[in-house]
């Protein structure tokens, strides 16, 4: 039973939530556009409001990104060490 839980769980997190965007694989994103040193806040759902699970020091893992949100605000699903949840698009750059 734990072992399907837990291939449920990873299959949810690799769907892409972006259709016709799907990606083969998370790509590797660092915090652009705050101040040095200051984490960026990772959510439990694609809202400013929702509680504050994590926070992303340097790099997250992205696994799709969407506008869909009541705030029509760009969230992408993020994964940063063993916190997954939602991080703002703005303040997220590929790694090159």
């Amino acid at each position: 039973m734990r072992a399907r839980l837990a291939l449920l769980a990873g299959l949810c997190l690799a769907a892409p939530l972006v259709p016709g965007r799907a990606r083969a694989e998370p790509e590797s994103y660092r915090i652009s556009g705050l101040s040095p040193g200051e984490p960026l806040s990772i959510r439990a759902e694609p809202d400013a409001a929702a509680e504050q699970v994590g926070e992303i020091r340097t790099r997250a893992l992205v696994f799709g990104c969407t506008a869909d949100t009541p705030s029509r605000a760009t969230w992408c699903r993020v994964k940063a060490g063993r916190t997954v949840g939602w991080a703002r698009r703005r303040y997220l750059a590929p790694e090159r």
